[in-house]
Parts: C-alpha cells; sequence; structure tokens
C-alpha cells in the first residue's frame, strides 16, 4: 500500500468520525479502502467493551465473502466458556505481555495457538494480525479502555512488511473514529437506564439547566411492594435485592411495553408517566400495563414459590393531571422528574390501597377519562380523605370479574 492510499484512508476515516458516523460504517468502509488499495484483507473484526448493565461490548466482524458485515453485542468474558475463550485469545496475551500485537503466518507454518486461529488457517487466510489499541486511563470509560481487533488475509505469502506498516498507522485512526460513537451510544444508553427513554431523550437534547420544565398532561403510576416492610425484617438479606429485582422487572417491563416512561425507582416503589395528549388513549395504555403486570406477576410468584422464595404483589395508585415535567435541583446535581400536586395525590392513592384492602386504586380523574368502552370494569369504592390533600374524592378500583 502506498503512503497515497494510507493517507486517503486516514483522511476519510477522520472525515467520517467528524461527521458522526456508526461504527458499522466505519468498519466496513474501513476493510473496503484497504482492499481497494492494495492491502488484501480478507477478514476484519473490531470489538470494542461498553458500559451496559447486560452486555460488556459490541463486535464488527466483515469477511471478504461480498463484503459480508454482521454486528454484535457480547456478554461478560468473565465467567463460564466466554472466560476461556478470552485467556486463549492473541488479544489476552497482547494485554498481559504489553507487546503491543501479535503476527501468525500461516503459510509458514506458525503454530495455532491461540483461540479459534485453526478454523481461520482451515478457511484458507494465510497470515493473522491481532493488534490492542489502548486509549489513555484518564480517557476510559467503564470497560471501555481499548479497541482489540484482527485482520487476516488470503495472499499466498501474506501480508507484507509493507502492509503490517500500514495497519499499525491506520488501526489506531480506527479506534479513534469508532470511540465518538460507542461513547454516545453509552450515552444514550446511560440516560436511558437512569432517567427513561423519553426523559433521556431531552436532557440529551440538551434541556439540562435547572429549572426548566415543561407543563404536560400525564396518567401517573405509583406502585409499591405489598407487605415489603415484613418481608425484610424476616427474609434472609441475600433476598432483598433479588426480590426488589425481580418485581422491577415484572413492573418496569409491562410499562415500558404499554408506551409508558420510569421516572424514578424509589426503594420498593416506582413512579412512571403516560403522556397524555390524548388522556383516553394515555389511560387505555395504563390499564394495558396494569393487566401486563397482573399476568407477569403471576408467573412471577410461581416460580418464586416453587423456589422457596418469598413472593407478594404491588400495590397501584392511577391517578391523571397536569404536571411539571422538567429538571429540578442544585446546579451541581439536577433530577429530571415530575412534581405538582397530582404527583402527591397518587402516592397518597396507592398508600390508600393497604386500609381500602385493594390492590388497584383508580383515582375520580383517571376514572372520568378512560374510555367509555373500558368502564365496564372499573367500580367505585366510596370517597377517601387523601392524607395532604385538601378534599377527599371518590376512588376506584377495577372489578376483574366484570
Amino acid at each position: 500500500m502506498r503512503d497515497g492510499d494510507i493517507t486517503a484512508i486516514a483522511k476519510w476515516l477522520v472525515g467520517q468520525g467528524l461527521a458522526g458516523a456508526t461504527e458499522t460504517d466505519l468498519v466496513t468502509g474501513f476493510c473496503a479502502r484497504c482492499v481497494e488499495g492494495g492491502l488484501a484483507v480478507s477478514r476484519g473484526l473490531v470489538l470494542i467493551d461498553t458500559l451496559h448493565p447486560v452486555y460488556e461490548g459490541r463486535a464488527f466482524n466483515w469477511h471478504d465473502a461480498g463484503g459480508e458485515f454482521t454486528e454484535h453485542f457480547y456478554g461478560r468474558s468473565d465467567i463460564g466458556e466466554a472466560a476461556q475463550d478470552w485467556l486463549r485469545s492473541a488479544w489476552y496475551h497482547i494485554v498481559e505481555t504489553g507487546c503491543g500485537d501479535v503476527r501468525r503466518r500461516f503459510f509458514r507454518g506458525d503454530p495455532c495457538d491461540f483461540n479459534r486461529l485453526q478454523g481461520y488457517c482451515d478457511e484458507g487466510h494465510r497470515d493473522y494480525f491481532a493488534i490492542v489499541t489502548p486509549y489513555s486511563q484518564e480517557d476510559a470509560f467503564g470497560l471501555m479502555d481499548c479497541v482489540y481487533s484482527h485482520w487476516m488475509t488470503r495472499e499466498p505469502e501474506g501480508f507484507s512488511d509493507a502492509d503490517i506498516a500500514a495497519l499499525r498507522r491506520l488501526v489506531p485512526i480506527l479506534a479513534l473514529a469508532v470511540k465518538g460513537p460507542s461513547l454516545a451510544r453509552i450515552a444514550r444508553t446511560l440516560v436511558e437506564v437512569y432517567l427513561g427513554r423519553d426523559a433521556g431523550a431531552r436532557v440529551l437534547s440538551g434541556r439540562i439547566s435547572r429549572g426548566v420544565a415543561d407543563e404536560i398532561d400525564a396518567v401517573l403510576w405509583f406502585s409499591d411492594l405489598r407487605g415489603y416492610t415484613a418481608i425484610s425484617d424476616t427474609a434472609p438479606p441475600g433476598e432483598i435485592i433479588p426480590l426488589l429485582n425481580d418485581y422491577a422487572e415484572a413492573a418496569i417491563s409491562a410499562i415500558d411495553a404499554a408506551g409508558g416512561d420510569v421516572l424514578k425507582l424509589i426503594g420498593d416503589g416506582i413512579l412512571a408517566i403516560f403522556k397524555a395528549d390524548d388522556r383516553a388513549e394515555a389511560c387505555r395504555c395504563a390499564l394495558a400495563a396494569e393487566a401486563d403486570l397482573r399476568a407477569r406477576l403471576t408467573e412471577l410468584n410461581a416460580r418464586r414459590a416453587a423456589e422457596g422464595r418469598p413472593a407478594t404483589t404491588l400495590y397501584l395508585g392511577l391517578h391523571v393531571g397536569a404536571v411539571f415535567y422538567g429538571n429540578i435541583g442544585a446546579d451541581s446535581r439536577l433530577d429530571f422528574t415530575v412534581v405538582g400536586p397530582a404527583v402527591n395525590e397518587v402516592s397518597r392513592i396507592a398508600a390508600l390501597c393497604r386500609s381500602a384492602d385493594r390492590g388497584v386504586l383508580l383515582s375520580s380523574a383517571f376514572q372520568a377519562a378512560v374510555p367509555e368502552d373500558e368502564r365496564a370494569h372499573i367500580v367505585s369504592v366510596g370517597r377517601y380523605a387523601l392524607r395532604g390533600v385538601g378534599r377527599a374524592q371518590e376512588l376506584f378500583t377495577l372489578d376483574e370479574t366484570a
């Protein structure tokens, strides 16, 4: 590969990185341009760790069978078979020895002493080059402290010295370009996981100034666990976090599936909203989430009972009203949430589930906004005074026999 080709590829990578190209576009474009420039790459794989509650990182895999490309998330590499694969990999050897890169010339009879090398050799690849491109410790983000990559060729005499020199020059530029979209994806993941989808999108759009809030109409959901205090007092300490996670997973999954946004996890409590541009539709969505949650709890409780673990259910309050939705707090610590009298009311309604001996309580405003065809199974439970609310109001519940 000539210097002019290397310079052109480097310039392209920088331009694409500045333009916000995806990792997929960067890797596929890089491989195609290497081939066009005379560096006969037959296969390229780029791995970059991430910061995600489920996945450890993402892999981008290109090979010369029609420019075929795949990308996927990968899970933890420190347990099970994945851990053994990692310990047998060329990248682990590079990290442990600090050698920077590793080459195996299959055409010369070099050993296939790292994981999967024999398979690559059997596929007809003649030369293998693996490299680890580190970021500085100050720039590391969670596990994302480097880019792992490997490159192969089917050329009978393998990579030339000039090819290897070109890869050593270009791969760090590719790693830097890939870092941009990977960091953007981490930012989106973090705000969605910790703030919720809608609140996260608003924060990333630039709504981060204290006091910036919109008045919106919303269905408000507040739920907490029935008998949580008694369970936490009697259950083994190691059971408490798994119990909270199991029931939060059921509730959050049901809310998400119905189009709601979870804003807060408060101990065993969950505050969520269904934005109500159309109140009737938002109420319908909240009721769909409640029905979905009941089905999930039935399955969850059967499983936990079979395992001999504590099981319970949720109290749920539903209300609809105007709230302020935005940033509240100090300049150095903000919370994107909802505030207003309606938020206080829904928490009080949920708290009344205990004394009313009902799993679900609906406000009169919610009942009035429910579509007519959904009201057949909504029944009154009488008037109640809500603590901290100036007037008593009629509350409703769901009659599942209707």
